[in-house]
């Protein structure tokens, strides 16, 4: 525990305006009120006591679940009662295995685990493609190839994640001691996600539905997100007038004002998103023409709770063509293209080979104009894809790339691309092949 618990009038969000919060991820445990504590980790865990046992909000990722146990231990050795899993994601359910585990040590009863009913699929979904959920998360944070290589034997979920044994559909209330635990579902981030209204102590546990950076409704790699409800379970939750407000990523808020102007603000400019697509959509527009023509306001994005540092505007508008309009982005030629290959081999003969598109690649790339460098290395890397020159130069033009971008999803992905470049000319296997020899399972 901290030697100086949480000063909320420091440390927790008291403003609307603010620099971007801390999120630390060290597995301290700080007190937000009597009886509620938190454990700052990858994502947070929050931990109530009712009086006939603890009630946890998530639990990190399984590297990191017998810290959180440990800190959780020096603040209260009452049993685990039960989990509540927000969602699936590996980071929340991770480390519940570090739970039981406690309870056989200490002769206490497993704990409960509770949650939405779609964790249970979501989590037979990453058995399935648990090959191509390592590729595209250590490629989104950033690993190299040689990482995959090192974990291809592991899978993806976790064989000591507990499975949730007490699930719901719409909403659940648990009695626990003297406290009541109003499970509500929605939909955002994901399809599984809970939020949770604790009446006595005026509070809710929101998981990923704010994050202290613009949602994450578009990442690139991942499954449908929902934008619209989204938004409905901020303003579900600001009705609720809480006094405190905990989110598994960055700091608490206190204050049902404060609470209030960050919810409706997100929740505002997603509809807001929502609504420029669609309004383009309905006039016809293609999703190409969209990209470049709606935005989302720079004094929005300057908010410390909508920078985009994880996801960005670009890809949830992205997301939002996927979900009202399917794939197909409205360009004939992109409904059954030619291969990638063909298409750089007919390019480079055409410009003259691949050193006009390499040299005009970094011409581009100098002058700040990475989208179309980046498209035309593409073309070369295509066409001779074992070139060292092709890849030498394809590393140098997503370096620069990546230093440019803000969100981790770009950062993630142009750093992806420098890496298989690099492995390319050492000798070592890109992970884009790890995936066909994983084959997807």
């Amino acid at each position: 525990m901290r030697e100086h618990p949480i000063d909320l009038s420091t440390r927790m969000i008291d403003s609307g305006i603010a620099d971007t919060p801390p999120n630390r991820i060290d597995e301290q445990l700080s007190e937000l009120a009597p009886g509620v504590a938190i454990v700052e980790s990858f994502s947070h865990s929050v931990a109530v006591d009712t009086g006939d046992g603890l009630v946890v909000f998530d639990t990190s990722v399984v590297n990191k679940g017998e810290a959180v146990v440990g800190a959780l231990r020096q603040w209260r050795t009452d049993p685990f009662d039960t989990i509540v899993y927000t969602h699936g994601h590996l980071d929340h359910v991770g480390g519940s295995g570090a739970f039981a585990a406690d309870a056989t040590r200490r002769g206490h009863k497993s704990p409960r685990v509770a949650s939405h009913v779609g964790v249970l699929p979501r989590f037979d979904r990453y058995r399935q493609t648990s090959g191509y959920n390592r590729v595209i998360n250590l490629r989104q944070f950033g690993g190299a190839a040689t990482d995959l290589a090192n974990m291809s034997d592991r899978p993806f979920l976790p064989t000591s994640v507990l499975a949730p044994d007490l699930t719901y559909h719409d909403h659940h209330t648990l009695t626990i001691g003297n406290l009541t635990f109003e499970m509500r579902h929605c939909l955002g981030e994901t399809d599984d996600h809970t939020w949770t209204w604790i009446p006595e102590h005026r509070m809710i546990t929101a998981g990923d539905q704010f994050i202290w950076m613009f949602p994450n409704c578009g990442n690139p790699q991942k499954v449908q997100r929902y934008p619209l409800e989204w938004a409905a379970s901020l303003r579900e939750m600001a009705a609720m007038e809480p006094e405190l407000f905990v989110p598994s990523h960055g700091l608490p808020i206190a204050g049902v004002d404060r609470i209030n102007t960050c919810l409706i603000t997100v929740a505002e400019t997603l509809e807001a998103l929502v609504d420029d697509v669609v309004d383009a959509m309905n006039s016809g527009a293609v999703l190409d023409a969209i990209l470049h023509d709606v935005h989302v306001s720079d004094e929005a994005l300057s908010l410390p709770y909508l920078k985009p540092m994880y996801d960005e505007p670009e890809f949830v508008i992205r997301n939002i063509w996927r979900l009202y309009g399917g794939w197909w982005d409205g360009n004939p030629a992109r409904l059954k293209p030619a291969a990638d290959a063909a298409v750089g081999a007919e390019v480079a003969d055409l410009v003259g080979g691949i050193d006009v598109l390499v040299e005009r690649a970094r011409s581009l790339s100098t002058e700040g104009d990475h989208r179309l460098a980046c498209q035309l290395i593409e073309f070369a890397c295509k066409a001779e894809p074992e070139s060292r020159l092709v890849h030498e130069a394809r590393i140098d033009v997503y370096d620069a790339r990546r230093l440019v971008e803000t969100s981790l999803m770009a950062k993630g992905i142009f750093k992806g691309a420098a890496s298989d470049s690099t492995a390319a000319i050492t000798g070592e296997v890109p992970a884009s092949e790890f995936v066909i020899s994983l084959g997807h399972d």
